[in-house]
């Protein structure tokens, strides 16, 4: 899975406006409807903050993947937000979080949905990757960073 397949460049913002965990995903789902990713932000909203209730996708290092399936969507999506200072999204390793990654799909893209997931995750993996994004100073920078990577 290559991520610049579901990432648009109008879907990241750096920074986010949002001051806490529920802000961040509104916004970012917000994004994903203004780039006309989403039929009804409404209910993908509602899908992503279930889903954080059951377990928080604070994974750790400074990265959060709220991720959510809804039936407005057509296809898989991606939104990527840097807050203006870390968020507390609850994370299982207690630190703040530098990045929100927001994956969203519709309810019979299981697959596409893990793929996309686990791709983040590898990434994220790597330190030196890691400490440029979250040096990162705008969109533009967080998406040749990741251009980079999956070119």
């Amino acid at each position: 899975m290559n991520l610049l397949d579901i990432l648009s460049p109008s879907c990241i913002r750096a920074p986010l406006t949002a001051t806490d965990k529920r802000g961040a995903i509104d916004e970012l789902v917000d994004v994903l409807a203004a780039a006309g990713k989403v039929g009804d932000p409404g209910s993908l909203k509602q899908a992503v903050w279930t889903r954080e209730q059951t377990r928080t996708t604070g994974i750790g290092h400074g990265l959060a993947i709220p991720h959510g399936k809804a039936s407005g969507m057509s296809a898989l999506a991606m939104a990527i937000g840097k807050p203006a200072t870390p968020l507390d999204f609850e994370a299982i390793d207690g630190q703040p979080v530098r990045l929100v990654v927001l994956l969203a799909s519709p309810p019979e893209r299981t697959s596409d949905h893990i793929q996309a997931l686990a791709r983040v995750s590898r990434l994220m993996t790597m330190e030196d990757f890691r400490q440029r994004i979250y040096g990162a100073s705008d969109g533009q920078q967080i998406l040749e960073l990741i251009r980079a990577q999956e070119t």
